[in-house]
Parts: C-alpha cells; sequence; structure tokens
C-alpha cells in the first residue's frame, strides 16, 4: 500500500531534521502535532540540497545540484518520487500550495554556493532571499493552511525571521565558512577584516530583522505560534553570546550554545508562553 510508504517517507525526512539540527527538531516539537510532519518535510529538502553544495566535495556537486533540482519539479508535477525526502515534501508543496517561485529562488542560492566564495550587497541579499526567507514562506504556507489574506499579512515578517536566523548562521559559522568552505557572505568583509565595528554593524542589522519578526510570531495561528517562539528564543541567545564575544574568537571557533542550556530555554520559554506572555 502506498500509504506504507508515504509514512516511511515522512520518516526519512524526520530522521533528517533529528540528525541535522537539534534545535530545528525541538522547535517543532512545539507546533501543533499536525504542522509536524510538513514542516518535517521542509527541511528535509532544504537539508538536502545544502549538503549537496557543502559536503559532496569529491562528487560533481554541479551535477547532482542539477539532477535534484530535476527531480524535485518531476516529483511535484507527478506527485510521487521515489526519492522518500522528494515524496514528503511533493507531498507538502501539492497540499499547502507552495509556489515553484519559492522552490527555484532557494535552489538558486544553492547554486550560488557552487561558484562563488564572497558576495556584493546585491548578491548577499539574494542569497538570504533564496536560502532563508523563502524557506520561512514554504513554512508560513503551511502554518495559515489555505489562509491567502493571512500569508499576505505575515508574509514580510516571516521573510525578516528568516532574514535574522540565517545571518546569525553566518556568525556563528564564520570560521568553517571562511576556512572550510571558502566563502564570506557579509559583503563588508570583501576588503576587510572582521573588526569590531563590523561585527556591531552586523549585530545591529540582525536585531532589526529580530524586531520585525517577532512582531510576526505574535500574529501567528496559535498552534503555530509557540513552535516558531522557541526557535525565536534560541537564535536570541545565540546572537546574545555571539555579541559578548570579541570579534577574533568569532573567527576562530563556531559559537554554540549547549544541549543543556537548549533545554533551559525551551522550558523558560514554555512558561513564558503558558501565562501568556509572548
Amino acid at each position: 500500500m502506498k500509504t506504507l510508504y508515504d509514512r516511511v517517507s515522512m520518516k526519512s525526512s524526520k530522521l533528517v531534521t533529528n540528525a541535522y539540527s537539534t534545535s530545528f527538531s525541538m522547535g517543532i516539537k512545539f507546533l501543533a502535532p499536525r504542522f509536524h510532519n510538513p514542516i518535517y518535510a521542509i527541511y528535509g529538502f532544504v537539508r538536502l540540497a545544502d549538503e549537496i553544495v557543502d559536503s559532496f566535495h569529491d562528487f560533481d556537486k554541479a551535477k547532482l545540484l542539477k539532477e535534484f533540482k530535476r527531480d524535485t519539479y518531476q516529483a511535484i508535477e507527478d506527485g510521487i518520487s521515489m526519492n522518500p525526502i522528494l515524496q514528503s515534501f511533493q507531498e507538502v508543496a501539492n497540499k499547502f500550495g507552495i509556489e515553484n517561485y519559492l522552490i527555484e529562488t532557494f535552489l538558486k542560492s544553492m547554486e550560488m554556493d557552487l561558484h562563488k566564495s564572497e558576495y556584493d550587497q546585491n548578491g548577499y541579499e539574494n542569497y538570504i532571499l533564496g536560502s532563508a526567507e523563502v524557506v520561512g514562506l514554504m513554512c508560513l504556507r503551511v502554518f495559515t493552511e489555505g489562509d491567502t489574506k493571512r500569508y499576505e499579512e505575515l508574509k514580510p515578517f516571516a521573510m525578516k525571521l528568516g532574514s535574522a536566523f540565517q545571518k546569525i548562521n553566518f556568525l556563528r559559522d564564520l570560521h568553517a565558512d571562511s576556512e572550510g568552505l571558502g566563502r564570506m557572505y557579509f559583503p563588508q568583509l570583501r576588503n576587510q577584516n572582521f573588526t569590531e565595528a563590523i561585527k556591531k554593524e552586523i549585530e545591529a542589522d540582525v536585531a532589526a530583522d529580530f524586531a520585525l519578526g517577532y512582531q510576526g510570531i505574535k500574529m501567528l495561528p496559535k498552534d503555530a505560534r509557540f513552535g516558531v517562539y522557541v526557535a525565536y528564543i534560541y537564535y536570541s541567545k545565540l546572537l546574545n553570546k555571539i555579541t559578548q564575544l570579541p570579534a577574533e574568537c568569532i573567527m576562530e571557533e563556531r559559537v554554540r550554545i549547549s544541549d543543556q542550556h537548549k533545554y533551559a530555554l525551551f522550558f523558560g520559554s514554555f512558561l513564558r508562553h503558558s501565562f501568556n506572555m509572548l
């Protein structure tokens, strides 16, 4: 029965999510149960594409990404795929009306990682749009469940929240991206070193995105609000930890929050949510 294959496919997406992101997995658990599988499916899809460009160095990454892109659109058109991750993603894309232009914009950002090692302001904004903002919109399609008016109202806030998350990822991974992958996303660093002044400029930009993103969280449907808020709290604490470290430390090692601290953050978020303090 195909229902068994569908369940196995969705479990594959959940397995990918749990294996690659403890924080994201925890956040999903705080969503209403009906949102769990769709968000696992979206994360599994974007994670696979990201792995192609970030990890498969001994293979033809351009060819693999081209095939992945072709298979993605074919899966959505046919309503089935023998790739379990694409099977669960196409099911969600078709059910919730995730537009092809969101998928195309995301995959273009992955293609950029194949060829670009540094970015000007325009390239930086385009990369964030594709790698983070449209992923937030995919999730928003799920959370609004066909309510087009609500989706359009929340769209700019979801994009800003995704932007903030990605910029924090860039700061957290500055050492790994520059040393391990030879990439430098921040346009301020094209011709300059990572100084305290540049660090503060980037942090202020993230804070502005966060402020708008938080307003959107408060407007989300109740069943989605707490899970997104948990992710917001995690990234807020990560940003706070980054702001307290000197620029040279950020360039030398990846900034982390321990699992024990994450659980404490999520418990505090639960209490805050329970007492309607969000």
